[in-house]
């Protein structure tokens, strides 16, 4: 296991203060913080060898290249891939709307896209957009009273006219990490095509897509101590040749003239139109070589270790409702009794402690959870027992949050 006082050396930010106290960063479910080598990744491509990639004949060019696919190579080792699965977006939600536009020609009126009442809106709107413009049916699969997507349940609605699974490896508002290669056997027994939002599990836990036998996963760079504006989109190779892409433009193209006719490159290039997010691709490699130095595997056992011992700890005061006690994840997701969401959020702030309230882009959750919003404490393996002692005292006094207004 690793020391988690050396590791904070790392992160700069962890020296600031807010509202005059050390700074405890609770909110890494909605990005993390970044690490100093991150940080030099980025400094170094502005300062040393800034070009395009793909475009230039020259040695700083050559270089942006080597770097810009070395990248591929790294994520394609991360998650077990291929690097022509590889495709770098903005993002998870531009990679799910990819995936959502590339399959609408084999969608028919009528087929079924099956998602949960748990999911983010990145992984609904595309599937709503997709449904309207083709007659198709959102149907949700039921999740157990805790809040859980289980293979049962999925087995239980899966018919002949499901044509899209599209899940959450982890909510990221409960926190529960779904079994998604039983999930994917269970989807691909029907012949439709299983679509995973890895966006909370990429940063935590290993993930395997080979193993899982996705046929899509998105995940978002700036969650994993990565730059915002990058992610990555893997995708079966075969179905990504399938596929037409979202954004049409430069790179993504071999030829094009006067009648319209278009040749295209073959993936990832097709779907890469435009000068790509380069410090992006550069930051993100930096930042999954560091996590791999940790290992992924000492960052899910000791975020685990974190989250037990911050629930054993709220499970002893009255004034706490926890919604996830028993999910798998570091999200701790509660409400202090008697306070709205927002207000609790303002309180913890006058304390230093940065969490997320509100609906955390999950609106339909709240039909489920029978509350307006929630306040979402998330954890990461920078975090410490200490911090979580500062943020239960916190949670002591909630029921003060006025002082955050008027001190």
């Amino acid at each position: 296991m690793f020391d988690v006082n050396e590791i904070r050396k790392d992160f700069p930010m962890l020296k600031n203060k807010m509202q005059n106290h050390d700074l405890i960063y609770f909110d890494n479910a909605a990005t993390s913080l970044k690490p100093t080598c991150v940080i030099k990744a980025i400094n170094d491509y502005y300062l040393k060898y800034c070009a395009n990639a793909h475009r230039g004949d020259y040695d700083i060019a050559h270089k942006v290249d080597e770097e810009y696919e070395n990248g591929r190579n790294i994520v394609a080792k991360f998650i077990n891939a291929n690097p022509n699965e590889i495709v770098f977006t903005s993002g998870t939600t531009m990679g799910l709307n990819i995936v959502a536009y590339g399959l609408m020609d084999k969608i028919n009126e009528g087929d079924e896209i099956l998602i949960t009442e748990a999911e983010h809106a990145s992984n609904v709107l595309p599937w709503f957009k997709i449904a309207k413009e083709k007659n198709a049916i959102i149907k949700y699969i039921p999740l157990t009273k805790e809040g859980k997507l289980t293979p049962d349940s999925l087995k239980n609605t899966l018919s002949n006219k499901t044509k899209v699974v599209a899940i959450a490896h982890v909510s990221n508002v409960l926190g529960y990490v779904v079994d998604a290669k039983t999930l994917a056997k269970l989807t691909h027994q029907y012949g439709a095509y299983f679509v995973l939002d890895a966006a909370q599990s990429a940063p935590h836990l290993k993930l395997d897509v080979k193993d899982i036998d996705a046929d899509f996963v998105c995940f978002s760079g700036h969650k994993m101590l990565g730059p915002t504006g990058i992610g990555v989109l893997y995708g079966k190779y075969k179905l990504l040749k399938e596929m037409d892409p979202l954004m049409s433009g430069g790179g993504m193209n071999t030829r094009f003239d006067m009648c319209g006719d278009v040749g295209l490159q073959i993936p990832p290039l097709k779907f890469e139109a435009g000068t790509q997010n380069i410090e992006g691709v550069i930051g993100l490699s930096s930042a999954i070589k560091y996590l791999e130095k940790i290992g992924m595997n000492n960052i899910e056992e000791y975020e685990k270790e974190l989250k037990k011992y911050a629930v054993e700890k709220l499970k002893k005061l009255d004034n706490v409702i926890i919604y996830n006690e028993n999910s798998e994840s570091g999200i701790i997701t509660f409400n202090i009794k008697d306070v709205f969401a927002q207000d609790a959020g303002s309180y913890f702030n006058s304390k230093g402690i940065a969490v997320r309230t509100g609906l955390h882009c999950a609106k339909i959750l709240v039909n489920f959870l029978h509350t307006e919003a929630t306040v979402r404490a998330s954890l990461y393996f920078y975090n410490t027992k200490e911090e979580i002692d500062a943020f239960v005292e916190a949670c002591k006094s909630g029921g003060d949050f006025l002082d955050a207004f008027f001190a």
